[in-house]
């Protein structure tokens, strides 16, 4: 078995996918990171930061537990789907203070275990050996075990097989991970390489913030229209670079609602700001951008977005809530919710 609990091997950033052969190609799936631990009676499941899970996810715990191999170690994501998606705001709502309420959810919308990697079964310690062993040990693993209800990432050595996943309901998937067939596992490393999936869309600027101190904008707020022609707020973009901040204000200060007017953001604090909410000045709905952003959950985009271009050409009334491409859908993959 591992000697010590390793920190969850992490992933670098990168643009395009590595094309030479030695590599091994995963999907890169929607949910909370989970190192899992059993020894005898124990088990523990931890996050990526460290922190124990178990305790939130007592249906894992359950089904980790019912498993007749009773010392290993695995690496996966608690994934949990909720009719045709992989929802990441019903993980989200397992961390809660009530475990009368986790035990509660944990019965009407039950999480899944996907395991991508195994670093120690029984007395074997795998966390040295490279992917390509450790994938045959974790195939076994899944294979003596699968009726547990544990699920096994698919994996490819394939280009194209990565280049399939990322193209999944038009870009539905989080993104792509590549790792080295002849690696260990490097705990704690940016040893993988992940492509993320970016999608875009055109959107109402319905907004903008100040910079801390100055008049200059900082980051504006983006809308969609719903079927009932409504104007809901979906998120920010920020990054506005210092040299641009001058005109971009210039620009919107003519379309400012209701001027000396400032208010908190919709849709609450910030999900990138620590919570905290910050004031806004409302514009007319006139300006239309096209921001380039990677997941939505609740309508939402779920990280800050980026700025591709501005859309003079584009009615506001023609920026709508269908263009939003929302969670995976588990079906698509073989994943039964």
């Amino acid at each position: 078995m591992v000697a010590d609990r390793p920190s969850p091997m992490e992933a670098k950033l990168v643009n395009e996918l590595p094309v030479e052969p030695g590599w091994q190609y995963e999907p890169k799936w929607d949910g909370f990171r989970a190192l899992v631990f059993r020894d005898g009676e124990a088990v523990d499941i931890l996050s990526k930061s460290g922190k124990p899970l178990g305790r939130y996810f007592p249906e894992i715990v359950a089904l980790v537990a019912s498993v007749p191999q009773e010392r290993f170690v695995l690496d996966g994501e608690i994934i949990l789907p909720i009719a045709d998606i992989l929802s990441f705001d019903a993980l989200q709502a397992r961390l809660h203070p009530a475990q009368s309420r986790i035990d509660r959810l944990a019965k009407e919308t039950p999480a899944q275990l996907m395991l991508f990697d195994c670093l120690g079964v029984d007395d074997a310690d795998l966390s040295s050996a490279p992917l390509s062993a450790r994938r045959k040990a974790l195939e076994s693993f899944h294979a003596r075990h699968a009726r547990a209800g544990l699920l096994l990432s698919p994996c490819s050595d394939e280009i194209d097989d990565a280049a399939a996943w990322l193209a999944t309901s038009g870009g539905a998937l989080d993104g792509v991970v590549a790792k080295r067939l002849d690696e260990p596992y490097r705990g704690g490393e940016r040893a993988m390489l992940k492509v993320k999936q970016h999608r875009s869309a055109d959107c109402v600027v319905g907004g903008f913030r100040r910079v801390k101190e100055g008049s200059e904008v900082a980051s504006l707020l983006l809308e969609l229209y719903d079927d009932n022609g409504k104007l809901n707020h979906v998120g920010f973009t920020s990054g506005i670079a210092a040299v641009d901040r001058a005109a971009l204000t210039a620009k919107l200060e003519p379309l400012i609602e209701a001027p000396g007017f400032t208010g908190k953001a919709p849709g609450g604090p910030s999900r990138w700001n620590d919570g905290r909410e910050s004031e806004w000045v409302p514009l007319r709905p006139e300006l239309v951008v096209e921001v380039l952003y990677d997941q939505v959950t609740g309508n939402r985009f779920r990280h800050g977005t980026r700025i591709l271009r501005w859309r003079p050409d584009k009615a506001p009334e023609a920026c709508t809530m269908d263009q939003l491409e929302h969670e995976l859908r588990p079906a698509e993959l073989g994943i039964a919710s």
